[in-house]
């Protein structure tokens, strides 16, 4: 199972980063676009999954929820 390493500011933060990302994605046309897209999709799932690969790597928690 996967622990959450994401709080809820960092949550809302990458949410509303993925959104703005994906609308540039839409805006722009060629590999930006894809670029832009592919970022607004891990922005958006990281942020909704509440779990980062790359933190958990780093040994980052946002998270304020105790290990069980």
């Amino acid at each position: 199972m996967i622990t959450k390493n994401i709080g809820s500011i960092d949550r809302v933060i990458r949410i509303i980063a993925g959104l703005a990302l994906g609308f540039a994605a839409y805006k722009t046309a060629g590999p930006a676009a894809y670029i832009l897209g592919a970022a607004a999709v891990i922005a958006l799932a990281t942020g909704l999954a509440g779990w980062c690969g790359l933190y958990t790597l780093l040994g980052v928690n946002t998270c304020k929820i105790d290990k069980p």
